[in-house]
């Protein structure tokens, strides 16, 4: 496969025009070019935080579900997946992981834990039900595959959970959680460098606690952001595209199995679900994750902040695997996965 005069945008350095020649998933050459071009080859992107989509969801999916939720993701430019679990029993996390465990598609990269290990008073759409502090006999079994887990720092038995999480080389992720800047410093210095949904529930700004926006500015927190529109404020994604960089963001879809369904009754692990033009809501009011797809994140970002194309393959892609240990490499001999688009970011091809 050769594709003939695209701009390739490289996270570690600068585009460039090129051809370039990918066989059974590994670049064979790069030539560049001084030549027009109309099309962009971007790293394909990386989703690290998603519960479902097209009627599948996380909590209930089979093994063949995970393998079509990755190859129904295809679309999106989605070639690295990470399907997200929510706050549950003990039991059903573990069926999860059974079946994932079982799925096989290159594109599914490994499980979020997204709870049950948080704060209830930062629940949002967690179900109380199943928070939990943490002990050991709570965690899962068989957590071969899981590469982040989304807890609270001040809950008890934290350290333990970063302890055993740290040996097994899991990601933790601080989210649903009251902590202050304190908390933040100390776990940041122990080695914690990653904030789910900031700032979604979690303490918010305040002249006297900065709280989890002051942590993610003042020190070197990657972050993962849901840019729909509907979380987030267009003036707050350009507050943290100008604070933090775009070298410490991480954009996610956060996006639940009514993504691409339209409006309608869901279920989210118990908890009714309401989705009224395209927005995800309990009962209550709460924001019940989203219905965003990632090509939709992408292009919402790039209009919202005006950054650049290196600046997109940071936050898309090069971010998350680093964040996780995986640096992507664009050079012969290296196993990449890529996403061509248009001038407008319409997504025309993924590959992986």
């Amino acid at each position: 496969m050769i594709f003939e005069n695209v701009l390739l945008v490289n996270p570690t350095e600068k585009e460039f025009v090129c051809d370039i020649e990918i066989e059974n998933g590994t670049i064979i050459n790069i030539k560049k070019k001084d030549a027009s071009w109309k099309y962009i080859l971007f790293p394909g992107f990386v989703d690290t935080h998603t519960h479902g989509y097209m009627g599948i969801d996380c909590m209930s999916a089979s093994s063949k579900d995970f393998e079509n939720w990755a190859s129904l993701l295809e679309k999106e430019g989605v070639t690295y997946l990470f399907p997200t679990t929510v706050s549950a029993s003990k039991t059903s996390i573990e069926k999860v992981l059974e079946e994932f465990n079982k799925a096989k598609h290159p594109s599914l990269s490994g499980i979020h834990l997204e709870g049950p290990f948080v704060n209830k008073e930062k629940a949002g759409a967690q179900n109380k039900e199943f928070i939990t502090s943490f002990s050991q006999e709570k965690l899962p079994k068989n957590l071969d595959n899981v590469k982040i887990i989304t807890a609270a720092p001040e809950i008890e038995g934290f350290e333990k959970l970063y302890s055993i999480s740290s040996s097994k080389k899991i990601k933790i992720s601080i989210g649903h959680s009251d902590a202050k800047f304190s908390d933040y410093s100390f776990w940041y210095r122990k080695g914690i460098n990653r904030i789910t949904h900031l700032p979604n529930a979690l303490r918010p700004l305040h002249h006297r606690e900065v709280g989890a926006v002051g942590a993610a500015v003042l020190l070197g927190f990657y972050v993962e952001l849901i840019v729909d529109g509907i979380h987030l404020s267009p003036e707050f994604v350009k507050f943290v595209y100008k604070t933090i960089g775009p070298s410490r963001i991480i954009l996610i879809t956060d996006s639940i199995s009514a993504t691409g369904l339209g409006d309608g009754k869901y279920d989210l692990y118990g908890l009714e679900v309401y989705v009224k033009n395209n927005v995800a809501r309990l009962s209550n009011g709460n924001l019940a994750g989203s219905t965003l797809t990632f090509s939709n994140a992408v292009k919402n970002f790039a209009k919202i902040t005006g950054c650049s194309l290196h600046e997109l393959s940071l936050v898309t892609s090069y971010n998350a695997l680093k964040n996780l240990g995986n640096e992507i490499k664009i050079q012969p001999g290296e196993r990449t996965k890529f996403v061509l688009v248009d001038q407008d970011l319409n997504i025309i091809k993924t590959i992986i």
